[in-house]
């Protein structure tokens, strides 16, 4: 029996559940954490990533844009409190040209080695103390390590931190279960617009040609959900429901043509908060990054935190080709956002509701997709029928590696799980799953564990069973309610005989 690791949280987790479980998790193995103030967390898919020596409370981020040199000076201000005596402990950092690093305003001993910023404070860190510590650093967002969270543009940049490429931005605790307090400052000049996440609070013209913008997000924030951008952008607002600000920050030179996509937001929010309740923040918005270069960019949208990032020229399409995914990541707002993966093998719940729900939105609207079909229901039974082999080629649903964490198995396939599971429960009580879940752990991080338990709870039985192998099997369960949807079997020559990632019940 291998259960699935409880990393530290920020989370506000809920009182102690009525409903005993049956909690037999299987899936792969987590290696053990680090000693506290060095190594990983131990998360499944990234264990080197985030440190358990202390909990992250807030970043006070700088950036300075240079355009002759196009690189970023930087400044992290990180508040965190000591969770054990830390003598020395480790930042995520890769990249980056670190210059000086100070603890509670002393000079302290750095130093860089894989993907880690270790730090030696003038005296040891005791037990229980919040401490600050300062890293002034540059960085060149053209730059490609092995992996980045930065996005180059000709007139300055864009950051896009998920799963592991935040640290490449700036030095933190850069695993989503240690989520924290953001404020964001962004230097530029006069003629370029620096944005982040979150609401607006003050501009400081400085008289040397150079503008610095101030941002705060009122919530708390991952990691790999921070948005930064520099370039030649123009602001449009507008209202959302019940008088929600929208922000969207545009290239000026594709403002008029971006204009339609801009305007479905508030309908969009309507639908979504229909299904999923109140929007989560302060804010809502998105902004195609101000570049033509669609090789920087291995994905359509990225849900950073109440600015969306999109690739640059995907909104200037008819609705009907880009509604369905503007939906997807709007819902990432609840799933993602609000409620973050506690580890990375948990990131189908994420995935999976969004997809769900920008499939249930397109389908809505009757706009066909690509396969030609036109109900939830008979999309659902085609994806169905891809189950084993999926789970061949990417293993079970809630068991991914960093290799395919984000192949079709984590999106569809997880909308195949909730889809199986309403059909289990019904629809009403399904939304009454989906309610109490994003309510309990609003703000926080939640598990595939969390989930399980939150469905029980709620249906008054015990899902750990049914779930579990939907999530955890090797092969494909029987679909309820639909005894003749069948599996396409994998062939003998491609089935092998490799050992299971994990089996087994929840």
């Amino acid at each position: 029996m291998i259960t699935l690791p409880r990393l530290r949280s920020g989370r506000r987790g809920p009182a102690a559940l009525a409903l005993a479980l049956s909690t037999a998790v299987l899936c792969s193995a987590a290696p053990p954490a680090a000693a506290a103030g060095a190594g990983g967390v131990g998360d499944p898919v990234f264990p080197a990533l985030g440190n358990p020596g202390y909990d992250a409370l807030a970043y006070d981020l700088s950036f300075a844009y240079r355009p002759d040199s196009r690189t970023v000076d930087a400044t992290t201000v990180l508040t965190a409190r000591a969770l054990t005596g830390l003598p020395e402990f480790d930042l995520d950092a890769l990249g980056l040209d670190v210059h000086t690093v100070r603890v509670d305003g002393r000079p302290a001993a750095f130093r860089l080695h894989d993907e880690k910023l270790t730090v030696t404070p003038a005296r040891p860190v005791r037990r229980g103390t919040v401490l600050k510590v300062t890293v002034a650093y540059t960085a060149d967002p053209r730059a490609r390590p092995p992996h980045t969270g930065w996005v180059p543009t000709p007139d300055g940049f864009a950051v896009a931190g998920q799963p592991d490429g935040a640290h490449t931005v700036f030095p933190c605790n850069d695993h989503p279960s240690d989520k924290a307090r953001f404020t964001i400052a962004v230097t530029a000049p006069d003629a370029l617009l620096g944005v982040a996440n979150g609401t607006p609070t003050g501009t400081e013209r400085r008289g040397d040609g150079l503008t610095t913008r101030r941002y705060v997000s009122r919530d708390p924030m991952a990691t790999e959900l921070v948005q930064v951008s520099v370039g030649d952008y123009t602001v449009r607002e507008r209202t959302g429901p019940g008088g929600l600000p929208l922000r969207d920050v545009v290239p000026t030179a594709r403002a008029a043509d971006l204009e339609p996509a801009l305007a479905l937001t508030p309908a969009q929010l309507e639908w979504a908060e229909q299904h999923l309740g109140p929007f989560p923040f302060e804010t809502y918005g998105l902004l195609p990054a101000n570049t033509d270069d669609e090789a920087a960019f291995d994905f359509t949208g990225l849900e950073t935190q109440t600015l969306t990032l999109y690739k640059p020229n995907f909104l200037r399409q008819p609705e009907r080709l880009i509604g369905s995914h503007m939906m997807h990541e709007l819902v990432h707002s609840w799933f993602g956002d609000s409620v973050s993966p506690g580890t990375w093998a948990d990131l189908w719940l994420n995935e999976g509701h969004a997809d769900l729900y920008g499939l249930m939105y397109r389908y809505e609207r009757g706009w066909p997709d690509s396969g030609g079909f036109t109900t939830l229901t008979d999309r659902m039974r085609d994806v169905y029928a891809r189950g084993d082999q999926w789970r061949h080629d990417s293993g079970p649903v809630a068991a991914p590696t960093a290799a395919d964490l984000f192949d079709s198995q984590r999106y569809t396939g997880g909308a195949l799980v909730l889809f199986a599971l309403r059909e289990r429960v019904g629809a009403a009580v399904f939304d009454r799953i989906e309610r109490t879940f994003l309510q309990r752990y609003r703000y926080g991080t939640a598990t595939t564990r969390d989930y399980v338990r939150t469905a029980s709870e709620v249906s008054g039985r015990d899902l750990s069973g049914f779930l579990g192998d939907w999530l955890y099997g090797r092969r494909t369960p029987p679909m309820p309610n639909h005894p003749d949807w069948t599996v396409t079997p994998v062939p003998a020559t491609a089935r092998g005989d490799a050992a299971p990632r994990g089996t087994g019940t929840l």
